[in-house]
């Protein structure tokens, strides 16, 4: 299995980390996060990106037999990390949470 993964997870986590830094500012400044649970949705999807981004730099830095497991487990987080924004938006847009 090549490396050229890692890369590639490194630089989305980090964008989508950013992403929900910023909608995570912008609940916070609007005084909207006592009225939803959106807050807490998206703390969950921070900890997974900055896991993705740890493992995918570290399976980076590592050597073959131990990079390749980091960055399975890097993809792996990365695509829960999806997965619940995805679920969020998908919730936001049926209005089933405000």
């Amino acid at each position: 299995m090549d490396n050229n993964r890692a890369p590639h997870i490194l630089n989305t986590s980090a964008n989508l980390l950013g992403i929900c830094f910023l909608i995570l500012t912008s609940i916070q400044v609007l005084n909207v996060a006592a009225k939803t649970i959106i807050d807490s949705i998206i703390a969950i999807a921070i900890v997974l990106f900055t896991t993705s981004c740890f493992l995918s730099f570290i399976a980076m830095r590592k050597g073959n037999g131990v990079s390749e497991r980091y960055e399975k487990i890097a993809d792996y987080i990365f695509l829960s990390g999806l997965a619940v924004l995805f679920i969020t938006t998908m919730l936001l847009v049926l209005n089933i949470i405000q």
